[in-house]
């Protein structure tokens, strides 16, 4: 009996991050040395053209078809991948090519399901195809994304996000996580487990990519806050009241809570939080500090406090973030 075919259709164009290229065609590949019959998986690479495209790593992948040429063809799994630029202050911002996203649209029609990895989310939203659905995206643009498309539910922390027929994934290596999700949901849990043995890695990760996100980050957009933000940081050992936060700021608790929630999309109490994990982290990565010394150290006073905020920020502990993230 002939095995049924499960076109895979990885868009290429000019700038994409290559691990988001070519992670996955791994996964799939590794799948079929794993099991016996045949898997029916066929991964093109597909672009405007045939010409070469160059990636972010700068390495040239040739195209094994053109948008063109599939736009009849029945598509099994349309994966995205995506590209970002990066200013002088590094800050990390997604781009979509208007052309990518008008054939992402077309194909999307014939595809079973669509998948973006890393930023390919945003062209996913770009071409209408999140609207209404929770998705992810790496934590550097996912503040972007819900900006952008205010009609989609934008979670930052997930590895990846099913909503129905389309599957988006975070960060980078995160396609490998998005791609063994896929696997397993064609062949099943036991399948995708051998293929994650090959790759040593996980299944499914023990947390989300907040474990690696700048929790203090994107910078804020006035003046009152940066200056709110470098106080807390300077004195983040100390209670740090929302009252006494007012009168630095030289604004009414109100209105300071307002402006907060407007310029960092959080309370004050919450800000503050997560700039204390954020100088644990900081402990825990290049220190040999005791946890109930870190937790002097960044404000929280007690390790049980300090733990608690982890699990609800990091989903995490402090013992397992500094075994994983300890630099030596």
């Amino acid at each position: 009996m002939r095995t049924k075919e499960r076109l895979i259709v990885v868009v290429l164009f000019e700038g994409v991050d290559l691990l988001d290229v070519t992670g996955p065609p791994e996964v799939f590949a590794l799948l079929q040395r794993e099991v016996d019959a045949p898997t029916g998986y066929r991964v093109l690479l597909a672009a405007e053209t045939m010409d070469p495209v160059t990636t972010s790593a700068g390495v040239r992948v040739l195209p094994d078809s053109t948008f063109e040429d599939l736009a009849a063809r029945a598509i099994d799994t349309l994966i995205v991948p995506g590209a970002v630029e990066v200013d002088a202050d590094r800050r990390v911002r997604a781009v979509c090519d208007p052309m990518v996203v008008g054939w992402v649209k077309a194909l999307s029609g014939n595809a079973r399901r669509i998948a973006s990895v890393c930023v390919g989310a945003h062209i996913l939203a770009d071409a209408g195809l999140l609207d209404g659905k929770r998705a992810t995206t790496h934590w550097s643009t996912a503040q972007q994304l819900a900006a952008d498309h205010p009609a989609v539910e934008v979670d930052a922390d997930p590895i990846y996000i099913r909503s129905g027929d389309v599957w988006t994934g975070a960060g980078l290596t995160a396609c490998l996580d998005l791609s063994l999700a896929l696997v397993a949901d064609d062949f099943g849990d036991a399948a995708a487990l051998r293929v994650a043995r090959q790759l040593v890695m996980y299944l499914k990760r023990p947390s989300g990519q907040s474990q690696f996100s700048v929790s203090l980050e994107p910078l804020s957009t006035t003046r009152r806050i940066d200056e709110l933000r470098l106080y807390i940081s300077r004195h983040i050992a100390e209670p740090l009241t929302v009252t006494e936060l007012a009168a630095q700021a030289h604004v009414s608790e109100r209105q300071l809570s307002r402006v907060f929630k407007t310029d960092l999309g959080m309370t004050p109490a919450a800000y503050i939080e997560s700039a204390r994990v954020e100088a644990a982290r900081n402990h825990l990565e290049t220190s040999d500090h005791t946890l109930a010394r870190i937790a002097t150290l960044s404000g929280f006073n007690t390790t049980d406090t300090l733990t608690r905020a982890f699990r609800r920020i990091l989903d995490t502990t402090p013992t397992e973030y500094r075994n994983r993230f300890r630099i030596n």
